[in-house]
């Protein structure tokens, strides 16, 4: 195991520098001359000459003067040194831009996993087991609905019903700028309103699919010999579900978390517009379009590390969830 987890380490960093270097390029394709964005100030009383000092002046201070094979291992050497650099859209480093971001992104995210899977698992299970009676139906027709509706028409409806109507949750924000007060717990209880709403649609859509998954993978595991063979020398049901069929069917659980770690850190665009939080999602996308490519490009880079670390603790938990994978190759 130890060999093949070496291999994948050097796979991940060779892909780690593959996908830097074609998002680098792609950055270079951009339209616009990133110098101009980082001047500031009026050159209306300039004549030409003072213009193109300061010109090549920002330029060399960005490094942009030099061939793009060392402007990329110079941006690198800053990514690995903390020194991402500068967001014109917060006017700060990019380091401390990003920090704000990712919590609010984990935060949500983490909360709305153990909610999805503190439901999922059960209610997949008992679908699975009551497979073609009333209860299987109802949750088939539920979660049809939930898997199709779009994300933002849940979230309008939710907002009309949830906030207009009866008033009970904020329409948007993170905290409410009326509330001044030193207090932590007042600010705790402002932050879980405003919480609730965008956390019931983002698990409104993923109860539907993971259960779904769960559902499936629970018929088939109750169809093996070892779960016939476990009814037959009398076993109780909870104990040949639960020991027998779900140990054989949560490989099927833990591919469809390793998209759910991606997601913890990755945010999701659509509800963190509708609802104005600000987490990674939200915040990567006006950098694309305020053309803030040092914290477009930082995002991007970390998603890529999350992801590939992610696959790798995926196939250790393949490994320990079922003994037949052996990681030898």
């Amino acid at each position: 195991m130890a060999r093949y987890f070496v291999k994948r380490i050097g796979f991940m960093v060779l892909v780690f520098f593959l996908i830097s270097i074609l998002i680098f390029s792609i950055y270079q394709l951009v339209p616009g001359d990133p110098v101009l964005r980082h001047m500031d100030g009026s050159f209306s009383g300039m004549n030409a000459d003072q213009y193109q000092e300061i010109y090549d002046r920002t330029r060399a201070r960005l490094g942009l003067d030099q061939p793009l094979p060392m402007q990329y291992l110079r941006y690198m050497e800053g990514l690995f040194s903390g020194d991402m650099g500068y967001s014109l859209i917060h006017m700060g480093p990019v380091r401390l831009v990003i920090q704000a971001p990712i919590k609010a992104t984990v935060m949500i995210n983490i909360v709305n996993l153990v909610l999805v899977f503190s439901i999922t698992v059960p209610l997949g299970i008992r679908s699975a087991v009551k497979r073609g009676k009333i209860f299987d139906n109802t949750v088939q027709v539920i979660t049809i609905i939930g898997f199709s509706l779009p994300s933002f028409i849940v979230a309008i409806l939710a907002i009309q019903l949830f906030s207009l109507n009866l008033g009970w949750f904020p329409v948007s924000g993170m905290n409410d700028p009326r509330i001044r007060t030193d207090s932590e717990w007042v600010m705790f209880v402002d932050r879980i309103r405003h919480l609730i709403l965008p956390l019931l649609v983002m698990a409104f859509g993923s109860l539907a699919g993971l259960t779904r998954y769960i559902r499936a993978a629970m018929i088939e595991a109750l169809s093996h010999d070892c779960v016939r063979t476990a009814r037959a020398k009398g076993l109780r049901e909870k104990t040949v579900i639960y020991r027998h069929a779900l140990r054989n069917a949560q490989i099927t659980v833990i591919t469809v978390m390793a998209g759910w770690f991606i997601a913890i850190f990755s945010g999701s665009v659509m509800i963190e517009r509708i609802f104005r939080w600000n987490g990674m999602g939200h915040t990567f996308l006006n950098a694309v379009f305020n053309n803030d490519w040092n914290l477009a490009f930082a995002f991007a880079m970390f998603y890529v590390i999350i992801s590939l670390t992610g696959y790798i603790i995926i196939d250790l938990i393949y490994a320990l969830a079922d003994p037949r994978i052996r990681l030898t190759s």
